[in-house]
């Protein structure tokens, strides 16, 4: 796992969570550590890890008590994120997307739903989705053109999703699709559960990644793919404006996928100079090297501060979506950036696919780029700003 440095420690987490923060960093030392390289290597869904994380109650557990879950709450959430993430980001991804889309479900969702739906996958008999990109839309919500046809009964869903987390593993999705073409486009969106199973509703794996290799997104395609009535979430129209709000929560926790892996990568960082001999020195001994794990350390200290505060204020509604960009901005670049000097620290050493630098490396070009892409997150935090 590298040095500890104390880069994770509790003192920036509430009381509530810390008994979480625990029990996932002994989860992520036990179970996720131990198998990161061999899961990168074979690029494979990491089934076992995933059983034991939900044997453990660390999966899914953000769902309501009444539901069967540990009703988690952003904080309980943050704090797993950064632990599982320091261990390895595709593991991490892959036991935090097992649930992925309850939120809206029991935010938004009908009792009759909730019953249905939550209990399954609480207990760990069932794992879920959320489908909202698509292979020619990306980060704009309003741009998505998946359409649901109001049919008898329910309605058709045609189209495709892309980079769908458990497409191809899930029982059933939250699906984003267009239900109306008016001119105010924000309004044109509602939310589905879709079983996986469901006749046109077809799905593969999405070719090899660079990074986050253990975790398994897919291509969806929508063929006239019925979804009766009863399995509208929320309003229908009201698509757009839950998932805004759903997001807020997310790019936190993403945030604290950043501080995980920005964590590691100055661990590595450090270690490895301190371990290494030149130019008849110590390595660690240089001031330029020094002062890489003084800007490192201080960038992630930083990052780590911000997140904390947006995660306080995300919880408090307190100008949530503005927090949540700066946050969720920050720390995942915070994170590229440690990456990038912590390879460079470990000089032709840091190319060896078997460093765990290398896999970070490789790991933190992601979530950059999912809930969000920085440049998105820029336009929040300024247009919020005003």
């Amino acid at each position: 796992m590298g040095t500890n440095l104390g880069l994770l420690d509790e003192s920036v987490v509430p009381d509530h969570a810390r008994d979480v923060k625990r029990e996932a960093r002994e989860f992520a030392d036990d179970h996720i550590a131990p198998v990161a390289e061999e899961y990168f290597r074979a690029g494979e869904y990491p089934w076992e890890v995933l059983e034991a994380g939900q044997e453990a109650g660390l999966v899914g557990q953000d769902i309501p008590e009444e539901y069967g879950g540990r009703e988690f709450d952003l904080h309980q959430m943050l704090a797993m994120a950064e632990e599982f993430y320091r261990a390895d980001a595709g593991i991490g991804l892959t036991l935090m997307l097992a649930s992925f889309g309850n939120e809206l479900v029991y935010t938004y969702g009908s009792d009759d739903q909730k019953e249905e739906y939550l209990p399954p996958v609480a207990a760990g008999e069932q794992i879920s989705g959320l489908a909202v990109s698509e292979p020619q839309t990306g980060s704009d919500l309003a741009g998505m053109t998946t359409s649901a046809e109001k049919v008898d009964g329910g309605y058709e869903l045609t189209g495709e999703k892309y980079w769908v987390g458990n497409a191809v593993e899930a029982d059933w999705l939250t699906v984003y699709a267009k239900t109306a073409d008016r001119d105010d486009r924000y309004g044109n969106y509602s939310l589905f559960i879709v079983e996986t199973d469901a006749d046109g509703y077809e799905a593969e794996h999405i070719p090899e990644k660079m990074g986050m290799r253990a975790s398994k997104q897919g291509h969806i395609v929508f063929d006239d793919c019925f979804v009766p009535e009863e399995n509208l979430v929320g309003a229908e129209g009201g698509g757009f404006y839950a998932l805004a709000d759903f997001f807020n929560h997310g790019r936190v926790v993403v945030g604290g996928h950043g501080l995980g892996m920005a964590a590691a990568a100055i661990e590595e960082a450090w270690e490895f100079v301190h371990d290494r001999e030149g130019f008849g020195r110590n390595i660690s001994e240089f001031q330029s090297v020094q002062h890489d794990l003084a800007n490192m350390r201080t960038e992630f200290e930083a990052a780590r501060a911000l997140n904390w505060r947006a995660a306080e204020k995300v919880e408090e509604g307190d100008d949530a979506g503005l927090w949540a960009a700066m946050a969720k901005l920050k720390s995942t670049e915070t994170a590229v950036d440690c990456a990038e000097r912590g390879m460079q620290l470990h000089g032709g050493r840091s190319v060896l696919a078997d460093r765990r630098i290398a896999r970070v490396y490789r790991d933190v070009r992601i979530p950059v780029i999912y809930e969000g892409a920085s440049e998105i997150q820029r336009n929040l935090v300024y247009r919020q700003s005003a």
